[in-house]
């Protein structure tokens, strides 16, 4: 035990003396004896071992031709059994680099494995490490690490290791990016470039991580032109696959088909603010209605609900061409909906105001085209205005579905209002706070069952016209949206402004949620429709906060 001791000091002194002659020295390089003496006391005793771990990479850079012995015995200190050695041989690993990038790449290559360690203080040095390399060469380092993401062209050939990489990024890259990514515009560049590539074998959950983080790049940002959106909604469109056939049976969707639904909906949905700022929805647009639309009284009611709202939300922004073309589509889906008397059948408020808004706004840019559909006489000296056609049964037959509707609508809204009379009395008679709770959530679902059926009659209002002005303005809010802010703070309405709604009139909830609020919150609305009319009940039970499952777009994106 003595002599192990003796031996122990001995190599401690003789490695404290190979630093300091190393120290000294205005040549290192000339002190090649005292380096490979470091390297052969990292093979004694421990102590040794967590000294040479320091001092190794410290003076690495002055004796390339004793490179690889370093680095080999540096790395058999990384899986030494003693913790202190390895975490102090982690956070030696970026010294290697710092004047030597060319070893950036395998050093990355050494952390990336060392991610999934089991002791924290070691996990922690290995972050802490590759955060170093990454303010040392972002470039490179980034480079390295997106390879083992992967890609279909050069998979990642361990998925632990490639979902430890992901979870890196996301929760230690990603948040500091201004101050990693630099020269900025170079480097938001760059790593687009990787991500693009990365999203060719990716889940879609990691799919929206990485197009959030894209959005809140400077490159994107408010001034990005044009040209920037159109990259990103084309990063979407690839997404959605939106080249590949949809195939329907006529007993219903098949699994691969209900999945390819689910990404496409969630792409449309992401596509959206891209959209808004001036990117072109033709391919979604195409797409819907070449393969999904004829067939979306096969899809579950949730998905034909997030399909419609999706379609809703994207009509303002479609162009007179691409409006023509769908519009005969959403007209059909209307008369679907829209019975001509009672049947007996279920009928969904939502779906009905998703739809009437769609056709409101397809129509506002191409309204002649509503003429042989609706049986319309619009003019505008076109050709397309056929107006010397007799389009009269299809206007009869339009106005009586539009008046079945209104009528059905005005009943529930009497009930919804009774029904809100009658909470307003639980909620005074309530004592404990669940019990507040639950009244509270049942008069906002009310409230935007309310808003849902005003909706309804505000945009069938002005059907009945021989040539009705179409809806092409922000005037309708739509109901799972959240209520737009007043722009004036006074108490003072503005001049020509609206006085605040109430909860009668559905048009003023506070603590509405927009479409992330997610199933729950239209579960719940459901049933304040259920039981007021024949079958009547809002539709949908789930919102767009749906992931897809598994990697790839030929992997499945099931739930």
């Amino acid at each position: 035990m003595a002599a192990d001791s003796s031996d122990e000091t001995k190599h401690i002194e003789n490695l404290y003396e190979f630093g300091e002659r190393l120290n000294d020295s205005k040549d290192k390089s000339q002190n090649v004896e005292d380096y490979q003496g470091i390297i052969s006391a990292a093979k004694t005793s421990m102590k040794a071992k967590q000294l040479a771990a320091q001092l190794i990479p410290r003076f690495f850079k002055f004796f390339p031709g004793l490179s690889s012995p370093a680095i080999d015995t540096h790395l058999d200190l990384i899986e030494e059994e003693e913790l202190g050695v390895r975490v102090q041989a982690i956070r030696g690993l970026p010294l290697f680099c710092k004047d030597t990038p060319e070893h950036i790449s395998k050093i990355v290559d050494i952390l990336v494995q060392l991610l999934h360690a089991d002791e924290f203080v070691e996990r922690d040095a290995v972050h802490k490490a590759l955060m170093a390399l990454l303010r040392q060469d972002v470039k490179a380092s980034l480079t390295a690490l997106f390879k083992h993401i992967g890609s279909v062209d050069e998979p990642s050939q361990d998925d632990i290791i490639r979902e430890k990489v992901l979870s890196f990024i996301r929760d230690k890259v990603f948040p500091i990016k201004a101050e990693v990514l630099k020269p900025q515009e170079e480097m938001e560049r760059h790593i687009t470039d990787l991500i693009k590539k990365s999203l060719e074998d990716v889940t879609g959950a990691e799919f929206r991580m990485f197009m959030d983080f894209l959005k809140g790049l400077s490159i994107f940002g408010d001034k990005a032109p044009k040209e920037r959106m159109v990259e990103l909604i084309g990063i979407i469109e690839g997404q959605a696959d939106l080249d590949a056939q949809f195939n329907c049976k006529m007993i219903g969707i098949q699994v691969s088909d209900a999945d390819h639904i689910d990404r496409l909906i969630s792409c449309l949905f992401m596509a959206l603010p891209f959209i808004v700022r001036g990117a072109s929805s033709s391919k979604f647009l195409n797409y819907l209605n070449k393969h999904i639309l004829p067939v979306s009284d096969k899809l579950p009611d949730e998905r034909r609900l997030d399909l419609l709202k999706a379609l809703a939300e994207v009509a303002p922004f479609t162009t007179p061409q691409d409006s023509r073309q769908i519009l005969p589509s959403v007209v059909q889906l209307l008369k679907k909906n829209m019975p001509r008397r009672k049947t007996g059948e279920e009928f969904n408020f939502t779906y009905v105001e998703c739809l009437l808004y769609t056709f409101h706004h397809l129509a506002h840019k191409v309204p002649n085209a509503t003429n042989s559909l609706c049986g319309y006489k619009i003019v505008t000296g076109q050709p397309s205005d056929r107006l010397g056609e007799d389009f009269t049964e299809q206007y009869k037959e339009f106005t009586e579905r539009l008046s079945y509707v209104e009528g059905l609508t005005r009943a529930t809204m009497k009930k919804l209002t009774q029904g809100m009379a009658e909470k307003n009395k639980a909620m005074a008679a309530a004592k404990s706070d669940e019990a507040k709770d639950t009244i509270k959530t049942e008069k906002q679902n009310t409230t935007t069952g309310l808003r849902t059926c005003n909706n309804i009659l505000a945009m069938t209002k002005a059907l009945h016209l021989k040539a009705p002005s179409f809806i092409g303005d922000k005037s309708i809010n739509l109901s799972w949206k959240e209520v737009p802010k007043p722009a004036v703070t006074s108490s003072t309405p503005a001049t020509g402004g609206k006085r605040p709604g109430n909860a009668a009139n559905g048009s003023g909830n506070p603590s509405k949620k927009g479409r992330g609020a997610g199933g729950i919150q239209h579960q719940l609305v459901n049933r304040a429709f259920e039981g007021l009319s024949h079958g009547g009940r809002s539709g949908g039970t789930r919102g767009r906060g749906r992931g897809w499952g598994g990697r790839g777009r030929g992997r499945g994106y099931n739930r």
